[in-house]
């Protein structure tokens, strides 16, 4: 997934976000607004995904490649942690 998919990814859910707020305003068939909180969740999960891939693929490797060791071992932490944030 490339950075327009992310970005068309990021102003869909911004789109349902409005929707979904609207629905909840509405006092719309909470299930109905289950179903779109949904869809942007998979959504967000998709951008994350995207986002990770293109830091593994670039910002990780050039990490990696360098002599830097301290500047290594800060990748791995911030990875960790990030995937940590995202399995909770």
């Amino acid at each position: 997934m490339n950075t327009d998919t992310t970005s068309i990814n990021f102003k869909k859910v911004r789109s349902l976000m409005d929707k979904i707020i609207k629905m909840k305003e509405r006092d719309e068939y909470c299930i109905d607004i289950m179903q779109q909180n949904l869809a942007a969740i998979g959504l967000l999960k998709s951008a994350h995904q995207s986002l990770m891939e293109d830091h593994l693929h670039h910002c990780f490797l050039k990490a990696i490649d360098s002599k830097n060791e301290k500047k290594k071992l800060e990748m791995i932490e911030e990875i960790l942690k990030v995937t940590k944030l995202a399995n909770k």
